[in-house]
């Protein structure tokens, strides 16, 4: 499968979303098939994915936020969840405060529906970071951050979660093994194959199920960009 972007008119600096903006582009609807391809790649319902990638500035919060849109368009009830507290993005894709978030919520600050913001999205909702803490991967690797899945799942169809790069830090592989599937987004042309295998491996072995990969970046002769979703 083949996703066409303009790089430019997806990734700005307020992080526009091309799912939102131009819902009828040949994008969004590569967008949609995508996540069609979700939907079908197991006979279990998948409602709670991780997206992450080997290294940074691959893309995966551009694509697990343009995939938490079309869920959202869907009729889906949508949460994205931002756990990349090294480096959060969702507040500033959707325009939303980052005062609480998801680690008041595992500090047992305040409560789920209390840091829970609606966007200005029908159906789709976000959980920010929250105040950056000292010990992300302890946080999400607690017992409250399970309980904090089960309860969100009580009110939301679809859970997305935003992940830092799998060979980072850890917190992309414990949250694997927490969902019910992984997608892994490649740079076409900048991440290595050794780091793309390492990723793959390591999530395995976390006992996360590995949906597929998105290539990002990929040039060809019209000098448009593609993205490929591929089954694993």
């Amino acid at each position: 499968m083949r996703l066409k972007k303009n790089a430019k008119n997806i990734v700005r600096q307020n992080r526009s979303l091309i799912t939102s903006s131009n819902p009828r582009s040949p994008i969004s609807e590569q967008y949609k098939t995508i996540r069609t391809n979700i939907q079908f790649s197991s006979d279990l319902g998948i409602r709670t994915i991780v997206v992450t990638s080997s290294g940074p500035g691959e893309g995966k919060s551009t694509t697990v936020a343009n995939l938490a849109v079309v869920f959202a368009q869907q009729g889906k009830k949508t949460l994205l969840i931002d756990c990349d507290m090294r480096k959060p993005t969702v507040h500033y894709t959707f325009h939303v405060e980052n005062q609480r978030g998801l680690t008041s919520i595992l500090t047992k600050r305040n409560e789920l529906q209390q840091c829970i913001q609606e966007t200005e999205l029908e159906n789709l909702s976000v959980l920010p970071t929250g105040p950056i803490p000292p010990n992300p991967a302890e946080l999400l690797g607690s017992q409250a951050m399970k309980d904090m899945l089960d309860k969100a799942l009580e009110s939301f169809d679809m859970i997305l979660i935003d992940t830092p790069p799998v060979l980072a830090v850890t917190d992309a592989q414990i949250l694997a093994n927490q969902c019910d599937g992984t997608i892994l987004v490649i740079k076409s042309g900048e991440t290595p194959i050794e780091a793309a295998v390492k990723s793959k491996e390591l999530l395995l072995a976390a006992n996360g199920k590995l949906l597929g990969t998105v290539l990002n970046h990929k040039k060809i002769q019209d000098s448009h960009y593609y993205y490929y979703y591929g089954r694993e």
